[in-house]
Parts: structure tokens; C-alpha cells; sequence
């Protein structure tokens, strides 16, 4: 049957959810072959040179920034004022009123609007800037972070590209996974949906909308941008209203939002069950040895492993050694080490997630506290833990074994992955309207396990084939979390996105630099499209991207 694209209630026919703990068929035998090496006593071999060497990457063209604009004249049809009077279904316009994106920058009509879905009573804020003089004909819509929708704050940045754009709050206000437990301890579902999906749908039509309204005219064309639970937002969107956007930027997506939550809790409940948490100073050694042990994959000692995955760093070769005076790393470091990088298994050892890629941070999400020495969950995980599954503010987690690991892993998935996860591997609504999507992550992510969106890329591969022509993935290596990337880093990927749908320049690389304080580039890198990497060729000035190529890495046997 065919369902209402928001209706969590009905079976919809282009939903793919893969069991807990069973993925396609490739993505096993990867993970299978990457768990047997891992730890082996035996080298492991890599071929730097295997994958075809597409061509020696130079910096591509770079778009006009800010785009031009698409229309003749920017002027508004009608007063900023005027739109508190706009007809909108289940919408009201609270305010509109000028103000300027920062000092010296260009006059907006900033509207702020609540949108509801009835019969329930929820109030989604909306907020839309609507530049007054540099109108580039063209809609922004933007996403949040953790638990929160999104924020004005975002705004203004748009606005000085010449945008119209819109945020929201998806329904609530502070950035806590409170809002999903009512006062009676039962789960708020409308204000589950309004943040899963439905609020950013809700903007993105008023935000339309009211843009329509003010200018007289539609924009020719709409944008969607956002990071971590943005970048799953702009997914979700691409899934379930692939009408919505012309484009999308999803950077370092929580797609897998009903077991990331629980995968964060994994390295804290091994220390818990096995009564010993890991020194920080311990696992900034293990961070370290693991970068100096497979920084040369790609030619280069630059402190950055270019594909993790083919790290065979153990992390036993540390037994013994001497951390920042503060004691040797231990047989018990190296269990709990092992079984982070490794990821959530349940008791018979049978596979539920990812772990941290080798050289990722581990105190983000495996954090200890000292006197006495004990963990420190990420707050977002408690919020998840607190809130959604075990539905009491006061949860102690302390208290979780792991069987009632188990329990909650599934209790996410039954309950919650049908309506936060992202994972769905039919995106042909997206592509047969014409629709361009670039996903960027970084494989050193602490806290977005970065094989989590490779798994879903492939899922999508799997069933759609070559997705070149609408859906482009690019893993940055050595990257962290969003705008958290220390040296070289992605450089307006977002314009890649714009130039793809309106000169369809389709992007085999994405640029990335590192700049001094005066903004002149230091340093240039390419970001190649998975599963190629930038393997530095030997020749030529190793900070300047010409002097890199796009390759496969693959293992050798």
C-alpha cells in the first residue's frame, strides 16, 4: 500500500530498514576482514598503488561565491510588515520586521512564524531572513545540532550570501531530549515526529512560502545545508520529501540516530562491566601510536591516516609503555582499548555496530573523570538513555549491564528507527526529479561513527547502482567532527553543491586548504569521492594539491 510520507504508522514500500546487527553483504565482508586483521599477530600488507590512478588532482574551477543572482531586480513586491497579514495553512506569521546581518551588512525582513500540525497542539517556530536589496533568487534551508531543530543564529550568514533562508526549533526549545518525555512519563510522539522529521519539512514550506509571498516570485532554486543532526536532517528530507530540495550538503550526518546513540554508550559499558576505566593520558597514547603507526599509507607523514579502515594498529603493542608520568599502559587498558575499536557486540559476540576508526579521539565519547576514576557519557547519549528509552529523568547508568545494553539497543531500534533513522537505500524520487546530494565525513569523527555512513552509501549502491549522477559521498581523512578539523579542512562545499545542480558540474573532488590568520593558503589538499583517497605522488610540493592523485586503497592479501 502507499502511505503519506510522514505516516510512521503505515508500511511504506520505499522503506529499508536492515535487521539490527545484520548488514548487506559487502559491508560484512568488509567488516569481517578488517576485524580478522585488526589485531593479528601477523602483518598486514597494503598496496598504496592498486586502485587506478584517475589523474593527477589539480584544483578545480572554483564557483563564483556567492552565487549571482538568477532574477533581473531583488526588490521586494511588498513591505516587510506587510507579511504578518500572509494566508498560510496551519501557520501563523507572529512577526516581521527589518533588521541587518551583522554590522555593515545587507537590510533583511527577518519573520518569525509557528506552524502546527492538528489536531495536535505543537508549535513549531520558524524563522525566515529575507534579504530586502540582494535577493539572489534562491531558498536556504537549515538545520541544527544534537537535539536542537536549529537557530536564528544560522541566519544572517545566509542572508550575506545573498540567500532567502529559514530555521526552526523543530518544536521545542532547548537543546535537551527532554521535550520527548511528558509530565506524565509517557513519550510526546508529536513532538518526537516534529523533531525527526516533520519541523523541517514545516520550515521548509513556510520558509517557500513566505519567500513566494515577499518577492513576488518563486526561487529558482532550493538549497538545504547542515552538519551532524543538520547533515541527517538534509537526508531526511532528500528520503521523505524529495521534492523539497534542488540540493543538499550533508556533512558528517547522524544517520543511524536510533543506534548511534547506543554505539556512544559502548565504551563506557565496557569499562563499567569490566570494572576499569582508562586513564585519559592512556588513551591519548593509543590515539597517537595509532596515527604513527599508518600516517605513511598515503606517502606522506603528515599526522593523518588516509583510510583507517586498512590501519592495522593493535593496540597490545602498547602494553608497557610510559604515559605522561602517570603510569604504564595495562593488560586492562588494552581490553577496554580493543573493545572500543572493535564496536558494540552483543554477549554472543555477534556484530550491532561500528567502533572508533583508529586515530580517532576516544575521549569525546569514553571520557573518565578522576578521583576517583569513573565515566563520562557524552550528555546528548544520557539525554537519549534518559528520555527515550528508559523515559526517567533520573537514570543512573551506572546501573546498565549488558543484557539491559542489549534491551535498550533493540528498544531504539523497534521503537525509533522507523522514525529517526535515515538509512533508507531507495533515493529514486530524489534522483528521477533531478535532485543533487553531496555527503562529506570525516573518518576521524569522535563522536558520528564515520563507517556508519559508508554502510548506508553502499546500502544505497547496493540497490541503486552507481549514484554518481545524483548522490556523491567524500570521506575526509583525518577530519573530526563538523567544523572540529584541525589542519587541512573542507573549503565551501556548498558551492560544489550549487554549481552541480545549475551548471551540472558534478564534483570528482572536493577542495580543502588550511589558511594562516591572514587567510592566505598554507596548504591545499584534495578530498577525493569514496572509496577513492589523495595518496600523495612522490613528486612535487606536498602542500600543494597538485601533487596528489585519486586512489583506491586496497588490501593486500
Amino acid at each position: 500500500m502507499r502511505c503519506a510520507a510522514d505516516d510512521t504508522l503505515c508500511v511504506d514500500p520505499h522503506w529499508v530498514r536492515r535487521p539490527s546487527g545484520r548488514l548487506p553483504k559487502k559491508t560484512r565482508r568488509e567488516a569481517a576482514t578488517i576485524l580478522r586483521h585488526q589485531f593479528s599477530d601477523r602483518p598486514v600488507k597494503y598496496s598504496l598503488i592498486t586502485g587506478t590512478v584517475l589523474f593527477a588532482v589539480t584544483a578545480p574551477a572554483a564557483a563564483q561565491w556567492p552565487p549571482p543572482p538568477l532574477y533581473d531586480t531583488a526588490e521586494p513586491a511588498r513591505t516587510c510588515e506587510s507579511l504578518t497579514t500572509v494566508d498560510l495553512a496551519d501557520t501563523t506569521v507572529d512577526s516581521a520586521a527589518l533588521e541587518t546581518a551583522g554590522p555593515g551588512g545587507p537590510p533583511y525582513c527577518r519573520v518569525t512564524a509557528i506552524a502546527t500540525h492538528p489536531p495536535a497542539n505543537d508549535r513549531v517556530t520558524i524563522w525566515v531572513a529575507l534579504p530586502t536589496e540582494t535577493w539572489n533568487g534562491r531558498f536556504l534551508g537549515t538545520g541544527g545540532g544534537g537535539f536542537s531543530g536549529g537557530s536564528p543564529r544560522s541566519l544572517p550568514a545566509a542572508v550575506r550570501e545573498g540567500f532567502a533562508a529559514a530555521a526552526t526549533d523543530t518544536g521545542h526549545e532547548q537543546n535537551s531530549g527532554s521535550f520527548a518525555l511528558g509530565p506524565d512519563g509517557a513519550l510526546e510522539w508529536m513532538l518526537i515526529r516534529d523533531n525527526a522529521y516533520l519541523g523541517i519539512h514545516a520550515m521548509t514550506r513556510v520558509g517557500k512560502e513566505l519567500t513566494a509571498a515577499f518577492y513576488g516570485r518563486q526561487p529558482k532554486y532550493s538549497y538545504f545545508r547542515g552538519c551532524s543532526t543538520g547533515g541527517r536532517q538534509g537526508l531526511m528530507e532528500v528520503q521523505r520529501y524529495p521534492d523539497d530540495y534542488d540540493g543538499v550538503l550533508s556533512g558528517a550526518p547522524a544517520i543511524n540516530w536510533d543506534r548511534l546513540h547506543l554505539a556512544q554508550m559502548w565504551g563506557q559499558l565496557v569499562m563499567l562491566e569490566a570494572g576499569h576505566f582508562v586513564r585519559p593520558c592512556a588513551f591519548r597514547l593509543a590515539q597517537a601510536r595509532a596515527v604513527e603507526a599508518c600516517d605513511m599509507q598515503d606517502g606522506l607523514a603528515d599526522d593523518v591516516i588516509p583510510e583507517p579502515r586498512q590501519c592495522p594498529f593493535d593496540p597490545a603493542e602498547l602494553l608497557g609503555a610510559e604515559v605522561e608520568s602517570c603510569g604504564p599502559i595495562t593488560e586492562a587498558d588494552i581490553a577496554v582499548l580493543r573493545k572500543i575499536l572493535e564496536g558494540p557486540r552483543r554477549r554472543d559476540g555477534s556484530f550491532l555496530w561500528y567502533g572508533l576508526t583508529p586515530g580517532t579521539d576516544f575521549l569525546a565519547l569514553n571520557g573518565t573523570t578522576r578521583d576517583p576514576l569513573g565515566g563520562a557519557p557524552m550528555r546528548i547519549t544520557l539525554d537519549w538513555f534518559r528520555y527515550f528509552l528508559a523515559r526517567d529523568p533520573d537514570f543512573d547508568w551506572t546501573g546498565l549491564t549488558h543484557p539491559s545494553y542489549e534491551h535498550y539497543w533493540d528498544q531504539s531500534v523497534e521503537e525509533f528507527g522507523r522514525v529517526f533513522g535515515t538509512d533508507r537505500t531507495d533515493l529514486s524520487g530524489f534522483r528521477d526529479r533531478g535532485g543533487k546530494a553531496i555527503v562529506w565525513h570525516g573518518w576521524s569523527d569522535p563522536l558520528i561513527y564515520a563507517q556508519g555512513t559508508v554502510d548506508w552509501f553502499e546500502g544505497v549502491e547496493d540497490r541503486m547502482g552507481d549514484t554518481g549522477d545524483f548522490l556523491r559521498l567524500f570521506m575526509v581523512s583525518g577530519a573530526r567532527h563538523c567544523a572540529d578539523m584541525p589542519g587541512i579542512t573542507p573549503e565551501n562545499p556548498f558551492a560544489v553543491v550549487v554549481r552541480w545542480v545549475e551548471e551540472g558540474v558534478s564534483p570528482a573532488t572536493l577542495g580543502a586548504v588550511r589558511r594562516g590568520a591572514d587567510g592566505e593558503v598554507l596548504e591545499s589538499r584534495p578530498i577525493c569521492r569514496y572509496p577513492k583517497a589523495a595518496i600523495y605522488s612522490g613528486n612535487g610540493d606536498p602542500k600543494d594539491a597538485a601533487s596528489f592523485e585519486c586512489r583506491e586503497q586496497v588490501l593486500d592479501r
